[in-house]
C-alpha cells in the first residue's frame, strides 16, 4: 500500500522547516510504510514514553534531536524518567546513571514538552476528550486513553512517540481508525458478587486475567454490576497492558464506546468468550503473588502513579502508626499530584507513618531499589507481573489496608475477603 502525504508531510520530509522535523518525518514515514498506513492524520496531543533513561543510544537519540532544534507542535507530556530530579541521593542510585537520566530528561523539556514526568498523564490538565486522535506512548497511559476516555491512540513505542510530537503527525492505522476498535473476546462475569466488584483488588486482577487471555486483542467485560471509578479502571487497564499487550477495552455501560454490548461488538460476533467465575478470578490473583512465607522487606504503591484521590484513601490508613523498622514504604507520583496531595494535606500521614514518597519515576525505570530488599508487598498488578523479572525480587499481592498491615506488622498480612 502507498503511502500518501500531504503538501505539509512532503514539505517536512524535503526540510523546508528544518533538520529536527525532517528527521522526525523521515522516521514517521518509514515506520508508516511498515505498517501499511495509506496516510497520516493530525494529533492533538502525545505522551512520550522514551524520557526514561535505558542506555546511551537513548540518551543519544534524545540530545541529537534537542541538538538539531526539535521543538513539539502539540501539547506534550512527559512519561516517568529515571529518576526523582529532587531526592535520587536518598536511593543507592549511582551519580553517573544519575547524571545521563538527568541529561535525557533536560533534552527532552528543551523540545518544548511538559515536565509532568508522570505515568499517569490522564491526571494531568492535558488530558484528551473523546475521540481526539493522540499519540501516547507508556502501556497503561494507552489502554486508559482509549478506553476510559475514547482518545484513540495505537501503542506507540520509544523513540518513534516524540517523531509524532514533533511533526503532529501520527500514521492513520490500527486504533486510530474507528473500524478497529471493535471488541474481539467477550468475557461475561459469572456469578460474581457486587461485593467482589465494589473490592479495589478485583479490577487489577480481573486486568491480568484479561491480558493473559487477549494478548493484544481487544476485550469486552459484560455483568458488571458497580460502577467503577477512574484509579479501578486505570487499575484494570494497566494490568492488563502488563499481562498481555491491551491497548483498549470495553466495559459494558461503563467506558464510553460500550454503552451496549452490540456497540462494543460493533454488531459483529466475538472471537472468543470466555465465562469469569470466582474460581478463574482466585487463579488470577494467586498468580500476582511470587513469595513463599510472610518476610516483608518494602511496600511500594503507586504503579500506575498515585492519584489525589488514592492519597486521600491512604492518609487515614496510616493515622496513629507507624511502619515496622527495616521495612520500607514507598509511594510513587506524578510531581503534580504530589503537590496537591501536599495542599490537601495527605502527606503529613505518610511522613509521620515512616513512609517515603517518590515523584518523577518509579522503582521500575530507576535503579534505586537497595539491593537488600528481595521481598516487595503492593496493591498494584503491574508491579507484581514486572518486579520479578525486572528487579529480582518476590511480591506479594494485596489490597491496598493489607499493605499498610503489613509494613506496620513487619510481615504479610492478608485479608482475603473472596
Amino acid at each position: 500500500m502507498l503511502l500518501h502525504l500531504s503538501d505539509n508531510d512532503q514539505a517536512l520530509l524535503a526540510g523546508a522547516d528544518g533538520p529536527a522535523p525532517q528527521l522526525a518525518m523521515r522516521i514517521l514515514t518509514r515506520m508508516a510504510e511498515l505498517w501499511r498506513a495509506s496516510t497520516l492524520l493530525d494529533i492533538a496531543g502525545a505522551h512520550i514514553d522514551s524520557t526514561i533513561y535505558i542506555g546511551e543510544a537513548g540518551l543519544e537519540y534524545a540530545e541529537r534531536l534537542a541538538g538539531l532544534g526539535a521543538r513539539v507542535r502539540v501539547p506534550t507530556t512527559l512519561n516517568v524518567s529515571g529518576l526523582d530530579e529532587q531526592h535520587w541521593q536518598e536511593w543507592p542510585v549511582p551519580a553517573g546513571w544519575a547524571e545521563k537520566a538527568y541529561r535525557q530528561m533536560a533534552a527532552y523539556q528543551s523540545m518544548g514538552a511538559n515536565p509532568t514526568w508522570t505515568c499517569a498523564p490522564y491526571q494531568t490538565e492535558w488530558r484528551p476528550g473523546f475521540g481526539q486522535q493522540i499519540a501516547w506512548g507508556e502501556s497503561n497511559a494507552i489502554v486508559f486513553a482509549n478506553s476510559v476516555l475514547g482518545a484513540r491512540t495505537e501503542r506507540y513505542p520509544d523513540l518513534l512517540d516524540i517523531c509524532c510530537a514533533i511533526t503532529g503527525r501520527a500514521p492513520a492505522v490500527g486504533l486510530h481508525l474507528a473500524e478497529n476498535r471493535a471488541g474481539q473476546v467477550l468475557f461475561r462475569l459469572v456469578d460474581v458478587p457486587a461485593a467482589v466488584q465494589t473490592d479495589d483488588t478485583f479490577y487489577p486482577v480481573l486486568g491480568h486475567l484479561l491480558g493473559q487471555v487477549c494478548g493484544d486483542r481487544i476485550p469486552v467485560i459484560d455483568g458488571l454490576e458497580v460502577a467503577p471509578n477512574e484509579d479501578q479502571l486505570k487499575a484494570l487497564g494497566a494490568a492488563a497492558a502488563s499481562s498481555g499487550a491491551v491497548a483498549l477495552f470495553h466495559l459494558v455501560g461503563v467506558t464510553p464506546e460500550a454503552p451496549t454490548l452490540d456497540a462494543a461488538l460493533h454488531s459483529r460476533e466475538p472471537q472468543q468468550v470466555v465465562d469469569v467465575d470466582m474460581g478463574a478470578l482466585r487463579r488470577a490473583r494467586a498468580a500476582l503473588t511470587t513469595a513463599d512465607g510472610d518476610r516483608l522487606d518494602m511496600v511500594v504503591l503507586g504503579s500506575p502513579h498515585f492519584s489525589l484521590a488514592e492519597f486521600r484513601q491512604l492518609a487515614p490508613l496510616l493515622a496513629g502508626q507507624r511502619v515496622y523498622p527495616g521495612v520500607q514504604f514507598l509511594v510513587t507520583s506524578g510531581r503534580g499530584m504530589a503537590l496537591l496531595a501536599r495542599q490537601a494535606g495527605h502527606l503529613e500521614a505518610l511522613e509521620q507513618f515512616g513512609g517515603k514518597l517518590t515523584v518523577d519515576t518509579c522503582i521500575l525505570a530507576s535503579p534505586m531499589l537497595p539491593s537488600e530488599v528481595k521481598l516487595l508487598m503492593t496493591n498494584s498488578a503491574k508491579y507484581a507481573y514486572y518486579a520479578p523479572g525486572m528487579l529480582s525480587t518476590r511480591v506479594t499481592f494485596g489490597s491496598l489496608a493489607d499493605c499498610v498491615r503489613s509494613a506496620v506488622a513487619g510481615r504479610v498480612v492478608r485479608q482475603e475477603g473472596w
